[in-house]
């Protein structure tokens, strides 16, 4: 499994409130994204920085959605680029579903 970090710095910080209206606006792009597992959005407590974390099968997974084309989307939506960072996720404890995944 592959997890992947981005973040942006916002220009004008935001208020959770407006992150989460912002979030839930694009949610719906990443349902059912092949090799996707989860996604968890983030924002920072002073609303100055945002991003998502995303956990996926494989890294082949997550460079089929970091294109240029989402990069575009991501700095006309937020006013800003986005960096990503890519970590190998070799555990995942999950207490909603009770499993521990392991990559294998």
């Amino acid at each position: 499994m592959i997890t992947v970090m981005a973040q942006f710095k916002l220009p004008p910080p935001i208020t959770p409130e407006q992150a989460r209206q912002a979030f839930l606006s694009t949610a719906p792009k990443y349902r059912d994204l092949p090799g996707l597992i989860r996604k968890y959005y983030i924002l920072s407590q002073d609303g100055g920085m945002a991003g998502g974390i995303y956990l996926w099968k494989s890294k082949e997974d997550a460079e089929r959605l970091y294109t240029q084309e989402w990069k575009n989307f991501v700095r006309e939506k937020y006013g800003t680029d986005a960096s990503l960072t890519y970590f190998e996720c070799l555990v995942v404890v999950d207490n909603i579903s009770h499993e521990v995944l392991a990559d294998d």
